[in-house]
């Protein structure tokens, strides 16, 4: 039988447990609920969870250690069996949990403790999951350190990977390409985020807001596909035509600046909808305090709500920083592909996760330096993530206020 039937037939034991728990916790004391420790329903998850809780770990188990014992092209010839075992545990579990269903028993201990459990082993799983993401990129970097000088990769200039030798793997043209596009989506998506937050917030009305929010909040739903689609066939040649070619810096409908104004309009939103979230959170006794004193509105905004809100803002501005540096589609179609380090906006350039998904696509020799370094390219990318979270972390920590 299939893993997931198996499953199907253990949630339905789960259901039919629950009812049988409860039904007997009822018939127990002739319907007279109050008799009873816990509540009726109680009962019912206690037989409902110890049926499908343990059964289904073992059936989570056996489908893990399926690929080791049975491999992964052929169906282990005891299946049946071992469906049989998990069917069994499950039924175990149930007539368990029903014999212990008397009205003395404390089922809403039981359960809560079984569920506290489920939460604290989702809050380990989250945690194992960034260990094993982590552990997993630092032995692979490490193999590719031991084909390519690290010194070559940290400080070389050259991009120019060979498959068949003399690859030049410097990462800072993708540094610079990534970092050049990032700033650019910024200086779009932060003043204009921000400012739409504060006029909806303290400026426009109730009738207003309503039409206004949901309107930006419209482009976080869009996919970067159609953003990326956008800037290769609208924005790319307004700039070529009406910026790059009149000023002679440039013929080519992908750069850097397509890329970064169609990121820095996908990112408008996450900038607007959370500082709009954060400034509405400052209490409106500190707006009347100011204007009490006799300050303008403008003024409240700038020396009372804003600074209030600056540790959020700052929370809202690094999360928009990260979903650039992460961003591919759009750099894909917009900026190109082209490795290079140079000042000029109007030149097509590349970023570090462009070349992590080229490295890795296609039938490639998984020990070469040339494929290994995608790896130190995303470790190299998770200690840039992680050092803009630690800014952002002291920035809140040395800013923030707390109220009453």
């Amino acid at each position: 039988m299939p893993p997931f039937w198996i499953m199907i037939v253990i949630l339905g034991a789960a259901v039919l447990g629950y009812a049988l728990g409860r039904g007997r916790a009822v018939r127990a004391v002739s319907g007279n609920t109050r008799l009873l420790h816990s509540r009726p329903n109680y009962y019912g998850w206690n037989v409902a969870l110890l049926t499908a809780v343990p059964s289904l770990a073992l059936l989570l188990a056996g489908v893990l250690a399926q690929p080791v014992i049975g491999g992964e092209d052929r169906a282990p010839s005891n299946g049946g069996v071992f469906a049989g075992v998990v069917l069994v545990v499950a039924l175990a579990g149930m007539a368990l949990a029903l014999t212990r269903t008397t009205p003395a028993f404390r089922a809403r201990n039981v359960v809560e403790r079984v569920i506290r459990g489920m939460l604290i082993l989702c809050s380990l799983i989250a945690i194992a999951t960034t260990v094993g993401i982590v552990l997993s990129l630092v032995f692979e970097s490490l193999n590719f350190f031991r084909l390519y000088p690290w010194q070559d990769f940290f400080f070389g200039t050259e991009w120019t990977p060979s498959f068949g030798g003399g690859s030049e793997l410097g990462i800072l043209p993708l540094l610079w390409g990534t970092l050049y596009i990032s700033v650019i989506a910024l200086l779009v998506a932060v003043p204009v985020g921000l400012f739409a937050a504060i006029y909806m917030s303290e400026y426009a009305s109730k009738r207003v807001r309503s039409i206004v929010k949901p309107a930006i909040e419209v482009l976080a739903g869009i996919p970067t596909i159609v953003y990326g689609l956008f800037a290769l066939v609208t924005v790319g040649p307004l700039i070529r035509d009406w910026l790059a070619q009149p000023m002679g810096l440039g013929n080519s409908a992908s750069s850097v600046m397509t890329a970064g104004l169609v990121m820095g309009m996908m990112l408008i939103p996450f900038v607007s909808s959370l500082s709009d979230d954060i400034i509405n959170a400052v209490p409106q006794s500190l707006r009347d305090g100011s204007l009490a004193l006799g300050s303008t509105p403008s003024e409240t905004i700038r020396q009372v709500v804003l600074p209030a809100a600056l540790p959020g803002i700052v929370g809202a501005v690094l999360l928009a920083a990260s979903r650039a540096i992460g961003e591919t589609m759009i750099v894909v179609m917009g900026a190109g592909a082209m490795a290079r380090i140079s000042p000029n906006p109007f030149e097509a350039m590349t970023t570090i996760t462009v070349k992590i998904v080229g490295q890795l696509t296609g039938d490639n020799d998984f020990a070469s330096p040339e494929t290994l370094v995608a790896f130190a390219l995303g470790l190299t990318l998770f200690v840039i993530t992680l050092g803009l979270n630690v800014f952002a972390l002291y920035i809140v920590r040395k800013y923030r206020e707390q109220y009453e």
